[in-house]
């Protein structure tokens, strides 16, 4: 069995997990408890990766997956999920690029949260975590522009990281109101949130 040293808030475990569902494969991995922090590293990942970050998998011939990006690319190479990563052409470039527009809202997603969560009072920069939700921002109004083209069902991975992307923000800045300036995506995500992929692998407080 695929061991994942995982943690139930991560949208980009969430991510790995979804493709772990579409392709038949979420039973085949065991979740492994694991602390995940921008300072603090848990040795219980980094006994793994050296970035101790999360997601990482561990195959059952003790290779080691990192980040989420080659983690779902196996998972569908394994299943023969050609749908998820299409193999050539114009659609193979579309999905890495829309996969690329929800990991970078992720990234300033991230560090924005953390900017309040992990640095002292002291030390935190407004102007920096403003420039960085100016990225979400922008890539919202990215998002939105390429909605109405986005698939509900036999996803892409850059529907699932889309998908995880808007779902991080319900969950964490609700506050941003994201749906307010962006209709066409907010009814594409409702769709696509009710997938069972989507609803089995809602973030939780652990």
């Amino acid at each position: 069995m695929m061991k994942l040293l995982f943690a139930p808030t991560s949208p980009f475990v969430r991510k790995v997990m979804v493709c772990a569902h579409l392709t038949g494969q979420a039973d085949k991995i065991q979740l492994l408890d694991s602390a995940a922090h921008p300072v603090r590293r848990d040795p219980r990942i980094a006994a793994h990766n050296p970035l101790a970050k999360v997601p990482t998998l561990i195959l059952q011939d003790g290779q080691v997956l990192y980040d989420s990006r080659v983690i779902c690319e196996y998972l569908a190479s394994q299943a023969d999920a050609g749908t998820i990563f299409p193999a050539s052409g114009a659609d193979r470039w579309t999905a890495l690029s829309r996969q690329a527009l929800g990991d970078g809202l992720l990234d300033a997603a991230l560090l924005a949260r953390y900017e309040l969560t992990a640095r002292p009072p002291e030390f935190q920069w407004p102007t920096w975590r403003e420039a960085l939700l100016t990225k979400v921002t922008a890539c919202l109004a990215s998002i939105e522009t390429i909605a109405s083209g986005l698939a509900h069902d036999k996803p892409t991975i850059g529907e699932i990281t889309i998908g995880c992307a808007l779902g991080y923000l319900d969950f964490r800045f609700p506050e941003l109101n994201w749906r307010a300036k962006c209709g066409i995506a907010a009814r594409w995500n409702e769709a696509f949130q009710s997938l069972p992929a989507m609803q089995a692998t809602q973030p939780y407080e652990a």
